[in-house]
Order: C-alpha cells, then structure tokens, then sequence
C-alpha cells in the first residue's frame, strides 16, 4: 500500500504531532462529510458546532505531506506520526491505532485538516495516494484537487457479523499551485491552534 501503513507493533523511531489545525471529519457510519467550527461564548469558553459540507465538494490536498502513525482521539488528542516514507514510530499506548492526516483547503473551507484511524477510511485514502503517486510525475511541483462526489458504501466482516460503512467517494480531478493558504491562514500566516479541539467518530475501526 502507499502509505505504508502496516500494523506490525509500531517498530520504528520516527514521530510527530505539533499544533492542530481546524478540522474536517468524515463521518464512516453515516457518510457524511463534517467541518467544525468553533466559536467563543460570552463567558469565554469555547464551543462546537459541526456542519455537514454538501457534497460533491472539490479541495486542494497536500497528499505528499501526507503524515501517517498512530492516532488516539480520547482522552485528549493524540499523534505521533511521521511524514509518508518514514520509519514508522513506535505505538505509544494501547489506546492508539494506525492512522493518517492530511491537510486540506479550499476557499469555503479555508485550511482544514482530516485525520482518521478507521481502517476503511485509511484504505480509502491509500487508494487516493495510489493515484497521486501515479499522476504526480507529469504535474510536478502542483497539488492535487480531489472531488468528493459522497459516500460509498462498503460491507465488512467481522467476528460479530457482517457490518456496513461508507468511505469517501472521492478522486483527483485536476492539479493546481500550490495556495499560500496550504501553510498558513488568508494571509499566509500560521493558523491559530491554541484553542483548536481534534475530534472523530471513533466507532468505526474498521
């Protein structure tokens, strides 16, 4: 596979982590594709209010930034990661499984992040990788933009029976330069992440 992702005990030495970026999350169960806002009340406390993104949506996604490791969502955000092509990091607790993020950007949007430890959504986006490591040569120093026609439905077995998810529909549909906005905010600044909250459907390990 692409990423490299092999859930061999997390031998390795390389890690990651660094400040979170506002999210995006898809949702494996229901399909759906979700950005979260966030937004400071009155008394100066911090909440959220996730959005449904209507699909198809087209973003720009810095696949060859693409970082892979282990990720752990409770009881507070968790990565240790490393860039694709790097030796794997050791697996930190129990807690963490094998995972991905990858930023994202499109106008609307703005610079988002996706992350997921799902199996099926790592597939998914492995597949993706495929197709930008093979079209990637003849569009040198561009960024793919990725449609993300919905949700695709997909059946899994398991010990408990045969279960269904929905991974993203999603494909490169043309290339671009790479936006200023891919490292920073509308000016090229770096985001604001002291406040920022990493959150997913956790239910989905498959």
């Amino acid at each position: 596979m692409a990423l490299g992702i092999v859930d061999n005990g997390g031998n390795g030495s390389g890690s990651g982590g660094g400040n979170f970026t506002p999210i995006v999350k898809w949702d494996a169960k229901a399909g759906d594709f979700i950005v979260r806002h966030r937004e400071q009340t009155a008394a100066g406390e911090w909440e959220n209010d996730d959005v449904d993104v209507q699909m198809p949506v087209k973003l720009i996604a810095d696949l060859e930034n693409v970082e892979v490791g282990w990720v752990a969502y409770v009881p507070t955000p968790s990565f240790v990661m490393t860039k694709i092509g790097g030796a794997m990091p050791a697996k930190p607790t129990e807690d963490h499984k094998m995972g991905f993020r990858v930023r994202l950007y499109n106008d609307e949007l703005g610079l988002r992040e996706l992350s997921s430890a799902a199996k099926t959504v790592v597939r998914a986006l492995d597949e993706l990788h495929d197709q930008y490591v093979a079209e990637a040569p003849a569009n040198e120093g561009k960024l793919p933009v990725v449609e993300i026609k919905g949700g695709k439905k997909i059946k899994v077995n398991t010990p408990g029976g045969e279960l269904s998810f929905k991974v993203p529909d999603w494909s490169i549909v043309g290339w671009t330069d790479r936006p200023k906005q891919m490292d920073g905010d509308s000016e090229g600044n770096a985001p604001e992440t002291k406040k920022a909250e990493v959150s997913v459907d956790t239910g989905d390990i498959f």
